[in-house]
C-alpha cells in the first residue's frame, strides 16, 4: 500500500512559525514533524510515500530527497503557483497512485497499525475508510464527524458543534483511486467537500474507530504535548 502525505498548505493559522517554512518543516527534538511521520510508515513497512507540496515545498524536497536515507522511497507531487487543495492535490498526483492507497495529513501523527486498517478497509468492501477518534483524551480539536449504527460517517462538519459529531476525524483515510474522479483537474478544492461529500451522500464512507490519540501540531499547546512524546520515544 502506498501512503499520500498532505503536506502543500500555507499553514496560516500558525503565524509567523510558518512564515519561512512549511508546516511539516517544524522541527522537534532537532528534526522535522515530517521525519516522525515517515519513520512511523518505515516501520511498519510503508515504504512507498508520495508527499504533495506546495507552500516552501522545495524544503521538504530538499531535506528527505529520494528518501533512500530513512528507507523510504519518497516521489513529490508539486502544486505550483496555484494551490490546490488537500483534493485537488490528491487529483494531481492521481497517475502515480495504485488502485488502494493511505492519505495522512502532513501536520497529524496518528501511531495506529495501517496494515490493520487496511485489511478492515478491503474487508468491507467500500471506496474509502476514515479513521476517527472519539476525543476521550482531549486533542483540542473539535469533534466533526456523526456515524450511523453501522459506523458509517453520516455527516462530516469542521464548524458545527451538534451533539450528534461525536467523532473526530483522525487525520487518517483510505481511499479507493475511483473516488478521485469526483473531482475535476486543476480545480482547488478540499478533501472534505471534493470526496467525503459524495461518499456520504452514496453511503461509501465507512470509519475505523481508534482508541489512540492523534497529534496534531496547530497550536503552541499541541505542539508541547507532541515534544513530550518525541521526548518519550528517545528514552
Amino acid at each position: 500500500m502506498k501512503a499520500v502525505i498532505l503536506a502543500g498548505g500555507l499553514g496560516t493559522r500558525l503565524g509567523e512559525l510558518t512564515k519561512d517554512m512549511p508546516k511539516a518543516m517544524i522541527p522537534f527534538a532537532g528534526r522535522p514533524f515530517l521525519y516522525y511521520v515517515l519513520r512511523l510508515l518505515e516501520s511498519q513497512g510503508i515504504k512507498d510515500i508520495i508527499i504533495c507540496i506546495g507552500y516552501l515545498g522545495e524544503q521538504i524536497e530538499g531535506f528527505f530527497g529520494d528518501g533512500r536515507k530513512l528507507g523510504v522511497n519518497i516521489k513529490y507531487s508539486q502544486e505550483n503557483e496555484r494551490l490546490l487543495g488537500t483534493g485537488g492535490a490528491l487529483k494531481q498526483a492521481q497517475h502515480m497512485l495504485d488502485s488502494r492507497f493511505l492519505v495522512l495529513n502532513g501536520d497529524t501523527y496518528l501511531p495506529v497499525d495501517y496494515h490493520e486498517i487496511e485489511e478492515k478497509h478491503v474487508r468491507l468492501g467500500r471506496k474509502a475508510l476514515m479513521v476517527v477518534y472519539n476525543n476521550e483524551v482531549d486533542t483540542s480539536v473539535k469533534n466533526n464527524v456523526a456515524l450511523d449504527r453501522n459506523q458509517m460517517v453520516v455527516r462530516y462538519e469542521k464548524e458545527s458543534t451538534s451533539p450528534d459529531l461525536k467523532y473526530v476525524e483522525a487525520g487518517a483515510v483510505i481511499l479507493q483511486r475511483e473516488v478521485l474522479d469526483f473531482i475535476r483537474e486543476g480545480i482547488p478544492v478540499s478533501i472534505e467537500d471534493g470526496i467525503y461529500r459524495h461518499l456520504i451522500e452514496q453511503g461509501g464512507l465507512a470509519a475505523h474507530i481508534t482508541g489512540q490519540r492523534f497529534y496534531d501540531i496547530g497550536t503552541p499547546e499541541q505542539r508541547q504535548i507532541f515534544e513530550k512524546l518525541v521526548e518519550k520515544m528517545a528514552q
